[in-house]
């Protein structure tokens, strides 16, 4: 079973989103509609558009990690499990698309097409899972979120929150601060007005025993000789290095074994696709936690963007370079407007 996305033209860099999958057997699919739906910017797009998820493949190709919409058509087995009009959260490559064709097994029903239920699909999962099966958090333990108020950071908070930690989250602005407060973060720490290194020596003399690291750099750094007796740091990404032709940015580890010696600390490594077998377990919780006021997911749609709102495909590189910039507060989503279903080849 699957459902089917039309991909899309880009028109910058002359690349092309437009790369032909395997054939999917007709009886499987599902014919997902773009109208009234969202897809997903993730920090790891650039990555996944430099080529290096994956080096055998050359452009034009798919692109996007995430989406939201209706379904318009079914082949005959996916029909078993979905009806044309339902609304479907899908996961996996190609997803910056009008259209898609997506295996069943890749999509979530969910109630309606709200930017909400996107910002779980990548953002929610990896935090869940990653401080779930690599964080070992125990109530009363203080645990440091990077880049705390963006898509993957705001959950981190909460989930860290839920577990009876005292957390930390650093941010760049104080209207991210204040969101921070709102959702439970015990101390935002806004980097642009305090020096983040003094502040934590200062008030946490003691370290710090988790660390939810995204940024990498000389905050990886940081977070490393910030670690407390027997600490995690766990690192879910490095994006201050994406945009630089390596993808990776400077870091001093010549002292790092000793420094985790020292401290019996330890640096676990998370990629989603390595924990898919944790997917819908979590997907399932998150959605039951939102349901109930449990869990806040917060969506940045571009309102405040220079050139307005996040609308179109041809949104989505604005949409990226909006996140890159740091002017983001929650997940950075883009509503994608697909030619009426009078004029689709479907």
């Amino acid at each position: 079973m699957c459902v089917v996305i039309q991909a899309f033209p880009c028109q910058r860099k002359t690349v092309h989103f437009n790369r032909k999958r395997e054939p999917l057997p007709k009886q499987a699919r599902v014919f997902v509609l773009g109208a009234h739906s969202f897809v997903g910017i993730n920090a790891s797009d650039v990555n996944y558009s430099a080529g290096r998820y994956d080096t055998s493949v050359k452009p034009p190709f798919d692109a996007g990690f995430e989406g939201i919409g209706e379904v318009v058509g079914l082949g005959l087995s996916a029909s078993s499990r979905y009806t044309i009009g339902d609304t479907v959260a899908y996961f996996g490559s190609g997803a910056f698309a009008e259209y898609t064709v997506v295996a069943a097994k890749e999509t979530v029903p969910v109630p309606s097409v709200r930017p909400e239920f996107l910002t779980l699909l990548v953002s929610g999962a990896t935090a869940y899972i990653a401080l779930k099966r690599l964080g070992d958090l125990a109530k009363g333990e203080t645990v440091l979120v990077t880049a705390a108020a963006g898509g993957t950071g705001q959950f981190a908070v909460q989930f860290a929150k839920h577990a009876g930690c005292h957390v930390i989250g650093t941010c760049s602005s104080n209207e991210k601060a204040g969101f921070l407060k709102s959702i439970g973060c015990d101390r935002p720490i806004n980097y642009t007005e305090e020096d983040l290194a003094k502040t934590l020596r200062k008030e946490y003399p003691k370290g710090i025993d988790v660390v939810y690291e995204s940024v990498g750099g000389s905050v990886l750094e940081l977070a490393v000789n910030s670690l407390a007796n027997k600490g995690r740091l766990i690192v879910i990404g490095f994006i201050s290095g994406y945009q630089t032709s390596s993808g990776i940015p400077p870091f001093k580890g010549g002292t790092l074994p000793v420094k985790l010696l020292q401290k019996s600390a330890s640096i676990r490594g998370f990629f989603l696709p390595h924990f898919l077998g944790d997917y819908r377990e979590a997907l399932s919780s998150m959605m039951q936690m939102f349901a109930k006021g449990k869990l806040v997911c917060e969506v940045d749609c571009g309102d405040m963007a220079q050139e307005g709102k996040f609308v179109g495909l041809e949104s989505v590189f604005r949409a990226v370079d909006y996140m890159y910039a740091g002017k983001n507060l929650g997940k950075v989503v883009v509503e994608v407007n697909p030619p009426s279903v009078s004029d689709s080849k479907l």
